[in-house]
């Protein structure tokens, strides 16, 4: 199968309008952490949110209400190393210190790029990074040359970093996202893509209202069907009422796949230099058709106590379940740019036009599902088919609000 780790793309939060969620304060100060001098006018944010204010002249700097779960605190300066603190936000006011590592000790701060990017490889980049939905097309990254692609023959991967941030504008969105810290990477051989760092969002400015009735449209659409939605209605009971539902999916290993593949391979290797006859075409057809993997699908629609645990008094709340997951939204049918499967990797059949059909690997026995809809531990899960799928596209502040509970259409321009 072909699995897409799910890493700081865990986006937004199931909220709705009569539905408030609590709130905390966090302030602190910025320091030079040479020499503890305070380093006025930097900036500060909370990764993945639209969170992000600038010191004082005394480096103090003041979120006067965010909404309870674990972000992470970066604070960012010229000539300094960002600065990352991880917290938990709660009712209670916190006060923390960040100290940032000057830079200007080494040679000059000079970035050298021994070659530039292969226009190839830093077309991958783009298409893996941002994605390929209606929505991705929208997207565009402005500091190109700050990003530093590489891809290595003999592994099959591509790797990416940046200078600084990457900084992509959703068009689609209305977001301007500066990607700091940005780690790339994608294996083409397991077909497995995973890229972190810590992202702040900017609001864009809409050129007039019906601009911006376009956007909150289209967050809605991002919003309404995502992993980030699924795993808020998991936490709250309500996963049938916000559109889901969910079966078990069991996968067992082909143990003839691995021949089969490895004869196909040999062929195609001892005919490389001459044509194939009709009958190595019909080996290699036979050899192709063989599924890595059997599947099992159960029909029965799980009920929502067996997707989590909760513990006594309603708090924590745990993410678990047996196998894999295979989960469709029924509000909203995929983007027009979904590719219709060809080849399978496994015997599971399509999935109907009309909805949206994504699947769920649980990582470890079960892991907490926070208040505002993250995961405490990103990398627990994978995720694959309509999930894995979108991407910059669809992302999403985690300090989001959604209008309505029920999905809304995507607008184009």
């Amino acid at each position: 199968m072909r699995f897409y780790p799910v890493l700081l793309l865990l986006l937004a939060l199931l909220a709705r309008p009569d539905s408030i969620r609590a709130q905390g304060r966090l302030s602190g100060v910025v320091l030079d952490s040479v020499t503890h001098q305070p380093l006025p006018f930097a900036s500060v944010f909370l990764a993945n949110t639209t969170l992000g204010v600038t010191t004082t002249e005394q480096g103090k700097f003041n979120f006067p209400s965010v909404p309870a779960g674990t972000y992470d605190v970066v604070g960012s300066y010229l000539g300094y190393r960002l600065a990352k603190q991880s917290i938990t936000v709660g009712p209670a006011a916190q006060q923390l210190t960040l100290l940032l590592t000057p830079t200007a000790n080494r040679l000059a701060e000079v970035v050298v790029r021994p070659n530039p990017n292969r226009a190839s490889d830093y077309q991958k980049f783009t298409e893996l990074f941002l994605g390929r939905t209606t929505f991705s097309r929208q997207c565009r990254i402005r500091n190109p040359d700050d990003v530093l692609v590489d891809f290595d023959p003999e592994a099959n991967e591509l790797t990416a970093t940046a200078i600084n941030f990457v900084q992509v504008d959703n068009q689609a969105l209305g977001y301007r996202i500066k990607y700091y810290g940005l780690r790339f990477n994608t294996n083409f051989t397991q077909h497995v893509v995973t890229f972190y760092g810590q992202p702040v969002f900017e609001e864009m400015t809409a050129r007039n209202a019906r601009q911006q009735r376009r956007w909150e449209a289209n967050r809605a659409a991002a919003y309404h069907g995502s992993l980030t939605h699924f795993l808020s209605s998991v936490r709250a009971g309500q996963v049938a009422e916000e559109g889901f539902t969910a079966q078990r999916l069991r996968i067992v290993p082909n143990p003839r796949f691995a021949r089969a593949d490895s004869l196909r391979r040999q062929l195609l290797r001892e005919r490389e230099t001459r044509m194939l006859s009709a009958a190595d075409n019909d080996s290699i057809r036979i050899w192709s058709k063989v599924p890595a993997a059997f599947s099992m699908l159960y029909t029965k629609v799980l009920p929502v106590d067996s997707l989590r645990r909760v513990a006594a008094g309603g708090e924590p709340v745990f993410l678990r379940f047996r196998d894999n997951l295979q989960v469709s939204y029924l509000r909203e049918a995929p983007d027009p740019l979904y590719p219709i499967r060809t080849a399978q990797p496994t015997n599971v059949p399509s999935p109907p036009a009309d909805r949206q059909v994504s699947q769920l690997v649980l990582m470890v026995r079960e892991i907490e599902i926070q208040p505002n809809g993250q995961l405490t531990n990103p990398l627990a899960v994978f995720t694959d088919e309509y999930w894995g799928f979108e991407k910059m596209g669809e992302f999403l502040p985690v300090n989001y609000l959604p209008l309505a509970p029920a999905a809304s259409p995507k607008t184009h321009p």
